[in-house]
């Protein structure tokens, strides 16, 4: 692994988290939304990520190799779990019989969700932070 692979998959983290907490953002932002431009009650949205691969030629040993270089988004998909049905008869959006579609949006799996990508984020933040510390020692020890 060269010296800058890891601060690049580190990177790589960072990024997708910070766009798992955007789309996370925009859920919660959307829960009471029952009519969205598309027509209908906002559906959740899921980032999608996935493992970024490298196919290099191994000098040494003639074979191909894959090597890893982090993750990255492949897309943002709607969830397809059903939407609620409120009885609300007052609410501009309800049908005949005073029920309102609303969200597939749940605040508690959102707050989960978030929780998880901070945590995430941390840790990304954690192993550029130790990575550049080593590289800082490293250069010390040059320097002696």
């Amino acid at each position: 692994m060269k010296a800058f692979d890891t601060m690049r998959i580190s990177a790589s983290g960072l990024t997708a988290e910070r766009l798992r907490m955007d789309i996370i953002a925009s859920n919660i932002a959307n829960v009471n939304t029952t009519r969205t431009e598309e027509g209908g009650p906002y559906r959740r949205r899921i980032a999608v990520f996935q493992e970024n691969l490298e196919t290099e030629l191994n000098k040494q040993t003639g074979m191909i190799e894959k090597s890893s270089k982090g993750v990255k988004a492949v897309g943002i998909i709607e969830d397809d779990s059903p939407l609620q049905s409120v009885y609300d008869p007052g609410h501009p959006d309800a049908n005949e019989d005073g029920y309102v579609m609303m969200p597939n949006v749940n605040i508690l799996n959102e707050m989960v969700d978030l929780i998880a990508a901070t945590r995430a984020y941390e840790a990304n933040v954690t192993v550029l932070n130790a990575t550049k510390g080593m590289m800082m020692k490293a250069l010390e020890i040059g320097r002696r």
